[in-house]
């Protein structure tokens, strides 16, 4: 970034105030008693950012959106191994490999949130290291374990898609396919 153009200070005050209004919005909307930021608010800052994003030839092919999401990815990864370096997560992985998935309406309160959060084996064991207790108020404990989960998709330990929510991918290899037969019983040749 240019440092005379201001992008690189306008850029996180714009960020930030997108966040906190992101999460004030859920908040009054699912009327949870705190005002807690989650990962998924740091998404919806998103066209914030990307409309001070000063990108070149190549930054603009992939786009600008696609390159604000891989930043967000990258930041989560990193401050998730700063707290995890040598925890064992394979418990919440093998409920998503088990066929476990999570989607959660936005609108969805941080009490419902926690209720389908609690449905993952082995992820509130690991709060303490974030300072959470599952004590705490429910935005809370909901932020922590939401940043467990996207943590553990930043390092590819389990997906996430904006449809489907968090999901394991099922890596099946596939089948062999029969060659197409003819009206005549012969077998066609396979172009695709």
């Amino acid at each position: 970034m240019d440092r005379r153009s201001g992008v690189s200070q306008r850029l996180p005050i714009s960020a930030l105030e997108n966040v906190l209004s992101s999460a004030e919005q859920r908040a009054l909307r699912s009327r949870d008693s705190a005002v807690v930021a989650r990962v998924a608010d740091v998404y919806a800052a998103i066209p914030a950012m990307t409309g001070k994003f000063e990108l070149e030839y190549e930054g603009e092919i992939r786009g600008a959106e696609n390159i604000a999401r891989e930043l967000i990815r990258a930041a989560v990864g990193k401050i998730f191994t700063n707290y995890f370096a040598n925890a064992s997560f394979q418990p919440v992985v093998q409920w998503f490999e088990m066929g476990g998935e999570l989607k959660v309406p936005v609108n969805a309160s941080s009490a419902e949130y926690l209720a389908q959060l609690k449905k993952i084996q082995g992820l509130f064991e690991h709060l303490e290291a974030l300072g959470v207790k599952p004590k705490d108020d429910s935005a809370i404990v909901a932020s922590a374990a939401e940043f467990i989960l996207e943590g553990l998709w930043a390092h590819k330990r389990i997906n996430r898609s904006e449809e489907r929510g968090y999901f394991a991918d099922g890596r099946k290899t596939p089948e062999p396919r029969e060659p197409r037969e003819s009206s005549s019983g012969r077998t066609r040749r396979q172009f695709n």
